[in-house]
């Protein structure tokens, strides 16, 4: 019984280090089960504020629905000021139905993301709750202006104390973030590349085709680029030279994602991003964030780069420095490896003489020839296999059962 009691402690030990770890919540994928809300969803991700929303832990999001949203969308805010209003949207504060209901007191005040980023002035960017008799729960922004309170409808999504995604009756009023909001400052890409040790890359976004007018035109939607330093861009021009003009055009894109990453984000959303260079199909011109601890890099089927420094990390735009060009797949191939000669054959030890004690020297191997087609072949299995994720590595299952099968034969 004791060696029984043994062998489950391990296995708890084992396999609980093999359960999967929650990488938290995000706002967009719960939404999109819910296509009453879409509007909603799209203006968070429009304003970006999608991405603060997943990267905190305790929040709460108040949100309308797309009919409810209509009287907003009627004012003709710009995305600036849309932001704000949103934003009051957003309580830094876990409140799920269950807490609503009961409120010590009847009622409580929680502050909101338009008050943390500074924007609000004074108390405008906290919301009163109130819980009142027969269980109905209103909303209201402490600088209403008069406007009457919202109510809560139904919860739509609830990780206990995580996030609490509450449907309100409608939008929430408040002049302070309705107020206009100017545009940040405008940042001139290739100056700042320019200044930053990435000139020759931003010499050819000037000169090739739409190069540069695309990438500006992507910054209010979000932006981030890789810009590859001179040294990276001098040893790769003779390959640039012997491209067409939209192979040229192609490369400089691919080192565009059309999406705000804060380094943050690169270091923790890994896996396979589209680029500007992606077409409708959105299979083509993508490559692979990994990260290892501190360092993120860059993997195409070709290159792997890493991320050496950053120039600019201010939503929606983010320029980072890489110490290698990314070569998409579509145009480059892997360099083929010779593959390794055969290992000697060993000499039979029932062929070996037996009177003679003089060693038999293997024959020296053969040239390698056609075995450099499936090397290469090989190549691109591996590299297809790392990109998706894959590798060679033993699962932790099959660590856990080893361990397990060796616990069992000492405990035997």
């Amino acid at each position: 019984m004791q060696h029984v009691l043994y062998l489950g402690l391990l296995l708890l030990l084992l396999f609980s280090g093999c359960l999967p770890v929650s990488r938290g919540h995000n706002i967009t994928k719960i939404l999109a089960e819910h296509p009453e809300f879409s509007t909603f969803n799209h203006y968070l991700t429009a304003t970006h504020l999608a991405g603060e929303i997943n990267r905190r832990k305790t929040i709460t999001i108040l949100v309308v629905s797309n009919a409810d949203m209509a009287p907003l969308l009627a004012k003709h805010l710009s995305l600036y000021t849309l932001k704000n209003v949103l934003s009051l949207h957003v309580l830094v504060d876990y409140f799920g139905a269950k807490k609503l209901h009961q409120l010590n007191g009847g009622a409580a005040a929680s502050s909101t993301l338009f008050q943390a980023t500074g924007s609000a002035q004074g108390t405008a960017g906290f919301v009163n709750i109130t819980n009142h008799r027969a269980g109905r729960v209103s909303f209201a922004a402490v600088d209403a202006g008069g406007a009457p309170p919202v109510n809560f409808v139904k919860s739509i999504k609830e990780i206990s104390y995580d996030i609490a995604v509450i449907q309100i009756s409608s939008v929430l009023s408040s002049p302070e973030a309705e107020a206009p909001t100017p545009a940040p400052a405008q940042v001139n890409l290739t100056t700042l590349m320019s200044k930053k040790g990435c000139k020759t890359f931003a010499d050819l976004l000037v000169a090739t085709g739409d190069a540069e007018k695309t990438f500006e035109s992507n910054v209010g939607g979000g932006l981030t680029v890789f810009c590859p330093i001179d040294q990276a861009m001098k040893a790769f021009m003779p390959k640039f030279k012997n491209l067409t003009a939209d192979g040229k055009l192609s490369v400089l894109l691919y080192h565009g994602i059309p999406v705000y990453n804060s380094i943050q984000m690169l270091k923790s959303n890994n896996g396979v991003v589209n680029t500007l260079a992606t077409d409708g199909s959105a299979k083509n011109y993508n490559f692979t964030v990994q990260n290892d601890g501190e360092v993120v890099t860059l993997k195409t089927r070709v290159t792997v780069a890493t991320i050496t420094g950053t120039l600019i990390d201010e939503d929606p735009l983010a320029v980072y420095t890489i110490d290698q060009v990314l070569e998409p797949r579509e145009l480059f191939k892997p360099e083929k490896t010779r593959a390794p000669a055969p290992a000697p054959t060993p000499v039979a030890e029932a062929e070996a003489p037996t009177k003679s004690k003089k060693r038999h020297h293997a024959s020296p191997p053969a040239p390698a020839g056609p075995a450099d087609a499936p090397a290469a072949d090989n190549e691109k299995a591996a590299d297809d296999e790392s990109a998706a994720g894959g590798g060679a590595r033993a699962g932790p299952w099959i660590v856990a059962a080893a361990a397990v099968g060796a616990a069992v034969v000492m405990v035997a």
